[in-house]
């Protein structure tokens, strides 16, 4: 084979070669220059620009009668939306309802006050005392009593020293330390300063006037020196009997003159009275500048409609009147609440009554009092069990119990209507109460207890009376608390008639009833 017929051949070759790498589009071979697969686009050479309507233009177009009537309506159309808008804010603020102003509140009013008078027999002295601590404001304990522990010998005015410590109980580098911690922990420390405390009588005596005037000149000096150390307030005995001696107006106007710039707590005159009816307890309050009084009306009045009627009494001083079971004589409530359900429905009866909660150290895992004049040394349980199962069944008792006034502690600091709310009594029987708390548009609450041994059929209803005008109860309302078994939390229940079993208690809730 030529040469020539050679080259002919492989360029036969290229050809068929080129063919299959060309596009299938059915229109031949690709031209010269192109890839096989490849689109080739065409851009213009100049780039078109839009450049809008000239001002000219723009000025002519909106001189039409078109435009000038379509932007007269867009202006007239946006200004009736915006006036209206405005009616309709202003037709919502006037008739939506008022919200109340918030009452005054002070510390004592935001928390449970906590009772510790032998502080041995409740950590061991004052050394354990600010690691416990921790575990009262976890309780959302707001104030912590102290005492008596001041130097006097019994029955002897001339040994009374309001402001040293007898080293037996503490001493001052403990005690301020203590009081920087509670302080961190948003405790109120008050300290109580009955001056006889180790005698038979508190005051020395009743009669001698002179030794009346030396006590209190002493209580007046001691107040400012105390609260100049960190302590809130201090506690008295027999105010009733105090507020008659002369000095007592000194002493008031040293504690509520003592609050400074730097510190915002009010100071509080705390007092403590046994035996008076509840209109003299309102009499107190209205006359004597105490801050606080802790009457002993539930425990002597047993009867349920005696207690609703020392209630209604006091309802309207809820901000002055602290509420305890045995505490203004320094006993626990399981002295009263005997079996762990009582003790529940008491508990739950303290925290929303209208008033300050007042307890005794340990009611808050139901500890027994002593046979003797002993105080009871209180329990600090661990979560860990033992072989011995009666002891852990009453461990179990008593964390549950603790758990309890936790829950309810907490309820009552969060919730208004039980914090400052207004106070409707609903029932009561021998042996049973029931009562409303109303604050403006929050949450209402309904408590109902039964101490009784049998069980007790409760109505629910409002007494037609001005004092109720505007409040609303409604068919149904749930269960937040309960200690009886038919009426479980979350469930709902009539407010026509409910029926408690033997010492039973009962939280009911429900909203703002337009």
């Amino acid at each position: 084979m030529s040469k020539d017929t050679e080259i002919d051949m492989e360029e036969v070759k290229l050809n068929e070669v080129d063919l299959e790498k060309q596009p299938m589009t059915g229109d031949g071979p690709a031209p010269a220059g192109e890839k096989n697969g490849s689109v080739k686009l065409k851009v213009p050479d100049d780039d078109v620009t839009f450049t809008g309507l000239s001002k000219e233009e723009l000025m002519k177009v909106a001189g039409t009668p078109g435009w000038v009537r379509t932007r007269w309506m867009l202006l007239v159309l946006f200004w009736l939306g915006w006036v209206g808008m405005l009616a309709g804010a202003i037709v919502i603020i006037v008739q939506a309802p008022r919200c109340k102003p918030v009452p005054e509140m002070n510390w004592w009013n935001n928390g449970p006050l906590y009772q510790v008078s032998d502080l041995d027999a409740f950590c061991g002295g004052m050394e354990g005392l600010e690691a416990k601590l921790e575990q009262l404001a976890q309780i959302k304990v707001k104030g912590l009593v102290l005492g008596p522990f001041h130097q006097v010998q019994k029955d002897n005015p001339s040994t009374l020293d309001f402001k040293k410590t007898d080293p037996t109980y503490v001493t001052d580098d403990i005690l301020e330390a203590v009081l920087k911690k509670a302080d961190k922990k948003d405790i109120s420390v008050v300290l109580d300063l009955t001056p006889n405390y180790k005698g038979s009588s508190p005051w020395f005596s009743r009669d001698d006037e002179v030794i009346k005037n030396e006590v209190m000149e002493k209580l007046k000096v001691a107040a400012e020196y105390w609260m100049g150390r960190g302590v809130h307030g201090i506690k008295v005995p027999d105010m009733d009997l105090a507020s008659g001696f002369s000095g007592w107006s000194s002493l008031s106007a040293a504690i509520h003159s003592n609050a400074t710039a730097d510190d915002k707590k009010k100071m509080a005159l705390m007092g403590v009275v046994d035996g008076l009816s509840a209109v003299q307890v309102s009499n107190l309050v209205n006359t004597t500048d105490v801050d606080l009084v802790l009457p002993d009306l539930l425990s002597t009045k047993r009867d349920g409609v005696e207690r609703i009627k020392a209630v209604d009494a006091l309802s309207s001083q809820q901000r002055s009147v602290g509420w305890g079971l045995g505490a203004s004589k320094l006993e626990p409530l399981s002295k009263v609440a005997t079996s762990p359900d009582l003790r529940r429905l008491y508990q739950l009866l303290l925290f929303t009554l209208p008033g300050t909660p007042v307890f005794t150290y340990g009611d808050e895992i139901g500890l027994l009092p002593t046979n003797g004049t002993k105080s009871p040394k209180m329990i600090w349980d661990t979560e860990e069990s033992t072989a011995d199962e009666a002891a852990d069944a009453n461990r179990t008792e008593r964390i549950d119990l603790r758990s309890w006034f936790k829950s309810l502690s907490d309820l009552r600091g969060k919730e208004r209507s039980l914090l400052y709310g207004d106070y409707y009594p609903l029932e009561s029987s021998a042996s049973s109460l029931a009562f409303l708390r109303v604050w403006d548009q929050s949450e209402r609450y309904i408590t109902a207890v039964n101490w009784g041994k049998e069980p007790s059929k409760l109505k629910l209803t409002l007494p037609p009376t001005a004092s109720t005008e505007g409040v609303v109860l409604p068919k149904m309302a749930k269960v937040k608390l309960s200690t009886d078994a038919n009426m479980t939390a979350e469930s709902s229940v009539s407010l026509e008639s409910i029926s408690l079993g033997p010492e039973k208690a009962v939280l009911l809730q429900f909203p703002l009833v337009v």
